[in-house]
């Protein structure tokens, strides 16, 4: 705590916030009932003249989340912590047995508590930090490689003050706890720029949160880093080669689609085009391209902003989402006028996507005549360098992927080791299916053909999801049992 300011759990119970500094005087806000003694000692440690501004309930849990959102996470400091008291469980049990964990100066244990929690996680390559309360324990989990696992299992009794100072940070509103918040915390760590979009959940026992990671050094990568077999990648530069039409991603949350969507946007970002993105939330900035956040409380939706948009003269359009039949009526329109247009769908395959665009009411015509391609794509955890072990292929496995006895390759299967974390896998690698729109295609979408049938006529050259991950397990880069658990076997037509 230094001279010009008082630390978070002085300033909540007393009904004080520094709202700013003048020369050698500090406006305070005090919140209606503060206790009048309060400002003697606030006047000791400020060591300043004092202007008070009185301040409703709401005004001052505004003003005191704002304040005190400053205090961002140090790297340094988490990493420190971390090497000196020995791991996560050490900041846990370092945290005083007290009434209110938030007592005392500048909130250290819990404010420790935190810096390691995103510390380790960003280390240990999370994308996502649960933190969910139950009856008597607090669980904290990782999602790594697209798994969940258990790094804490503190009391209960950690869970408000790590929401609260979670939610300060984060710049929401600390008195609600009724309704769901959204908010993002950005922070820097070991030089690389991390931006953590915070979501808080009501729920039986308390607020759960859920901390997603943006790295941007992961996110923006070149075609030629996802992953794509040679074939794939040289039909999807074609596609990106094509002056018009709708290009979309569909796959489920998690499986890369903004990644992808992204690293297409920098090839057709060529300092020559007005490119523009519509997003629900952004979620990585990218050079020389205007990107809009969506705001659906105050009108700002996909559909009223592609309208706003197009009268900017965008050479190439990216919609994060396309939801609703609105949506896809203005992004369709925009395409037939001879601009390229990226967007996603949530649907389990290509031709998946195809039929869920005739089930928001888009006329199959229209969908022949402008929709140019689909990529589905999932990812597959990668098999461990360090701890995977060879195993004798069996008859039902050689089957699953049309492999002979006599020239199958090696199989590979998870162990776990420390490399890992016990888990038998690092690191992901992408699958996908693409779909191209081409003469035969657009004359049975327009004759409304089944999505079986465009499967069947779409694929019968080209992978599927099953067949492209197929050479991973074959190459020995994965299992057999991860490919079976992000591809259906009944893909494989």
């Amino acid at each position: 705590m230094t001279n010009t300011d008082l630390s978070y759990a002085f300033a909540r119970d007393k009904g004080l916030v520094v709202l700013e500094g003048e020369g050698d005087q500090i406006r305070l806000g005090v919140r209606n009932g503060a206790d009048p003694f309060s400002l003697i000692e606030a006047r000791r440690v400020l060591r300043r003249k004092i202007k008070l501004q009185p301040m409703g309930a709401q005004d001052f849990e505004r003003a005191l989340t704002e304040h005190y959102a400053r205090d961002g996470v140090s790297g340094d400091e988490a990493e420190a912590a971390l090497d000196s008291q020995g791991g996560l469980a050490s900041l846990v049990d370092g945290i005083p047995e007290t009434a209110d964990l938030l007592d005392g100066d500048d909130d250290a244990p819990v404010v420790r508590l935190i810096n390691g929690l995103i510390y380790e996680a960003v280390n240990r390559k999370a994308s996502d930090v649960h933190i969910e309360p139950h009856e008597d324990t607090l669980s904290v989990r990782y999602r790594i490689d697209g798994v969940l696992q258990e790094v804490l299992t503190p009391s209960r009794r950690l869970a408000g003050p790590l929401t609260s100072r979670i939610k300060v940070m984060a710049r929401l509103d600390i008195a609600e706890k009724r309704i769901p918040q959204d908010g993002r915390i950005s922070l820097s760590i070991g030089g690389r720029s991390i931006d953590v979009r915070v979501s808080t959940l009501p729920s039986r026992y308390g607020e759960r949160v859920t901390m997603r990671l943006l790295d941007t050094r992961n996110a923006l990568l070149g075609l030629d880093e996802l992953g794509m077999d040679e074939v794939t990648l040289g039909r999807v530069r074609d596609i990106l080669a094509q002056p018009n039409g709708i290009t979309l991603v569909t796959g489920p949350t998690g499986s890369g689609k903004t990644t992808t969507l992204y690293s297409a946007l920098s090839v057709l970002n060529n300092g020559e085009r007005n490119v523009m993105t519509l997003e629900d939330p952004i979620e990585y900035g990218l050079e020389g391209i205007s990107q809009t956040q969506m705001h659906h409380k105050v009108g700002l939706t996909f559909a009223a902003t592609l309208r706003a948009i197009l009268r900017h003269d965008p050479d190439v359009v990216m919609v994060g989402e396309i939801r609703d039949l609105e949506t896809a009526k203005v992004a369709f329109e925009f395409a037939s006028t001879g601009r390229p247009v990226l967007s996603t769908v949530h649907t389990n395959s290509a031709a998946g996507a195809i039929q869920r665009l005739r089930d928001m009411g888009i006329e199959p015509y229209v969908i022949a005549a402008t929709l140019k391609a689909v990529v589905a794509q999932r990812l597959v955890r990668k098999l461990c360098d360090h701890c995977r072990e060879p195993h004798a292929s069996t008859p039902e496995e050689l089957a699953m992927f049309g492999l002979d006895a006599a020239d199958a390759p090696q199989l590979w299967r998870p162990t776990g080791c420390m490399a890992c974390g016990n888990s038998g896998y690092s690191g992901r690698l992408g699958v996908y299916e693409l779909i191209t729109v081409d003469s035969s295609l657009r004359d049975l979408i327009r004759a409304d053909g089944s999505e079986d049938e465009i499967e069947r006529m779409a694929l019968s050259r080209h992978d599927n999801l099953f067949r492209n991950a197929a050479r991973y397990v074959q190459t020995g880069q994965t299992s057999v049992e991860e490919v079976l658990r992000v591809c259906r076997r009944e893909e494989e037509r």
